[in-house]
């Protein structure tokens, strides 16, 4: 075995990684200096930026997320960049964009969409890839957060077609055809629990939802009733074991629940709501 790869892997080992081989070879192709595919078997210091892979490598092995060093994450097949004010785009929430697709089917359709806590802007910024009519409100109580959300629309030349703003859920007397939300759905305790790669390196404010985690749909309950026009549709995302509780809060509100969709997983993800 080469004696860097060897180095290196010894060393990554010391760090509990479940797969220390792949961990360095997704560091090592990160740092390749013409972008080629490099393999731990056939490598060659020469083909990286080796000051590039050592401070990745002294980042990752403090188990800071590749997304985050790399500032890269991918979400519905397009590249978004990250960094510690925005959460990670999650393979989860593309079942949002999935179940949309199937409720609104004509992509040529122009329609008024608000996105509630963006983040990095991908559900506002796919949706508007796909619907190229629409016109897109998207807020967030986070500046920072709103500064890589603006950055990902203007890579993605969807700029013009966004309305970005930094307030607490929305402050608006606009209706909306399509309300989208991935809340912070995460109560105290979850998050007590959480990894170290999640809970040192990405926004607190984007994950917990009060003491319960229920906090984000209480106030969203009662929102969406204000900005949906009727007949109009709220798609939000909710967490492992939230369903009973979150039907109850929307019980009492003017929306009614006509679709939960499971992940990959099988555990209800989405929620698509109505307003009568």
């Amino acid at each position: 075995m080469n004696n860097f790869i060897e180095n290196y892997l010894n060393r990554i080992k010391r760090y509990n990684f479940p797969n220390p081989e792949l961990e360095l070879r997704v560091l090592i192709n990160y740092c390749s200096i013409n972008r080629d595919e490099i393999l731990l078997s056939n490598f060659n210091v020469n083909k990286i930026n080796l000051q590039k892979f050592k401070s990745a490598f002294y980042r990752r092995i403090k188990h800071e997320p590749v997304s985050k060093i790399f500032n890269k994450k991918e979400f519905w097949s397009f590249n978004f960049y990250v960094n510690q004010n925005v959460l990670d785009p999650r393979p989860e929430s593309e079942f949002l964009i999935q179940t949309i697709k199937e409720f609104f089917t004509r992509t040529e359709t122009n329609i008024k969409i608000c996105d509630l806590g963006t983040g990095s802007g991908c559900l506002a910024i796919t949706l508007a890839k796909i619907y190229k009519n629409s016109k897109i409100t998207a807020t967030d109580i986070s500046a920072n957060a709103l500064k890589v959300a603006r950055q990902n629309a203007k890579k993605h030349y969807v700029e013009k077609q966004i309305k970005f703003k930094n307030c607490n859920w929305i402050a608006t007397k606009e209706k909306f055809d399509l309300v989208v939300s991935n809340p912070p759905y995460l109560s105290y305790r979850e998050y007590d629990k959480c990894k170290i790669n999640i809970k040192n390196f990405e926004p607190k404010i984007a994950l917990v939802g009060g003491q319960d985690g229920l906090e984000s749909y209480r106030q969203l309950s009662a929102l969406a009733n204000l900005i949906l026009r009727n007949n109009s549709f709220l798609f939000i995302e909710i967490g492992d074991s939230q369903i009973a509780g979150i039907k109850k809060i929307f019980l009492n509100q003017n929306l009614k629940l006509i679709k939960i969709v499971k992940d990959y997983q099988q555990i209800d993800r989405v929620l698509v709501l109505k307003k009568n």
